[in-house]
């Protein structure tokens, strides 16, 4: 099964449309599966004196609050159908991360395939039941938790009948450090819950990609922008269009590098099989009649007579005409 490949456009349309539109291209042509946005009232989700978060105070110099800062970024419900459709006519899957229940509820007039609940709603015990109750797929994001979060977390879920959630590694810095990425935990969720897995990568590289691949990821997020210079909390740690086209470049010939994991012989391989493989040659000049003895042979290129590991076949086997030294030894000679 190929990894399934998520643009996280998130709110990088900085609350413009056609700059959402743009966004849907870019994520298309660069060969991502699905591209995610967030749909959400600014009010629904975050209070009047709360402050920015660390990383947005890094990305984002302006001195306004988180909430005024979401509100620029936010995108009337109706456009998200506008995106829904233009995804549509692309051929790329529209995803989208509920904030609270009207958004909750829009997401799933749209029919969306599945529910993304993002890391900071882990322990929104109400929420992830109503989430849960719409008996839709689920991705979970576990930024910032314990396995024992993550655990309440499920069987709130799972209380609703919903057993039909996967989980996504996160680590809920932008951008992450390699050192603070921990993929291993990713393997320790799959083992300890025995849900499919993936992972949000919010790293400036390629590696976590590749290496997630190797750990059978089945799903991988990254955020895309057009511009790492535009203004706003998620461009810096996210991938312009040539890097994120690598970025899936990567994911897919790393797809290929591990294979099917039978153990065979390619095309090519076969191809040059005989010119590598060694035979069965005469060891030095012999006469018709000869009974063959295991020091009048030697293995020798090229691999296209009798295999090595047949040589006790000959033994002891009269020869039917002469041989020179060097000579592939047939079946057909004794």
């Amino acid at each position: 099964m190929s990894v399934f490949i998520i643009a996280e456009a998130g709110v990088n349309h900085n609350g413009d449309i056609n700059l959402a539109k743009k966004l849907v291209d870019m994520a298309k042509d660069c060969g991502a599966d699905a591209i995610k946005f967030q749909t959400f009232k600014a009010e629904e989700s975050t209070g009047t004196f709360a402050e920015k978060a660390q990383y947005q105070k890094n990305n984002d110099k302006t001195k306004e609050s988180q909430l005024e800062m979401i509100k620029k970024l936010e995108l009337p419900f109706e456009n998200f159908k506008i995106l829904k459709d233009y995804c549509d006519n692309k051929g790329i899957i529209f995803i989208s991360t509920p904030d609270g229940l009207d958004s909750l509820k829009y997401l799933l007039k749209l029919n969306v395939p599945f529910i993304k609940v993002g890391s900071s709603e882990i322990t929104n015990i109400d929420f992830l039941i109503e989430i849960g109750n719409t008996k839709k797929p689920i991705i979970l994001s576990t930024g910032m938790s314990t396995l024992g979060e993550i655990e309440q977390a499920l069987q709130n879920i799972y209380s609703t009948g919903n057993t039909n959630v996967r989980l996504m590694h996160c680590t809920s810095d932008y951008p992450t450090l390699i050192d603070d990425v921990n993929l291993k935990a990713m393997v320790t969720m799959r083992e300890a819950f025995k849900v499919p897995v993936g992972l949000s990568d919010h790293t400036l590289g390629f590696e976590a990609a590749i290496a997630a691949t190797t750990l059978k990821a089945e799903f991988i997020e990254k955020h895309i922008t057009l511009n790492r210079n535009i203004t706003g909390p998620d461009h810096k740690a996210s991938m312009p269009p040539q890097e994120f086209k690598e970025y899936v470049n990567h994911i897919r010939n790393t797809e290929k590098l591990l294979g099917d994991g039978i153990k065979r012989p390619t095309n090519n391989e076969k191809i040059i099989m005989n010119d590598v493989r060694r035979s069965i040659l005469a060891s030095k000049d012999l006469k018709k009649g000869t009974i063959i003895e295991k020091n009048m042979l030697t293995y020798k290129r090229p691999g296209y007579g009798i295999k090595p590991e047949l040589a006790y076949i000959l033994i002891g086997r009269e020869l039917k005409r002469d041989l020179l030294k060097d000579e592939i030894i047939c079946w057909n000679d004794i």
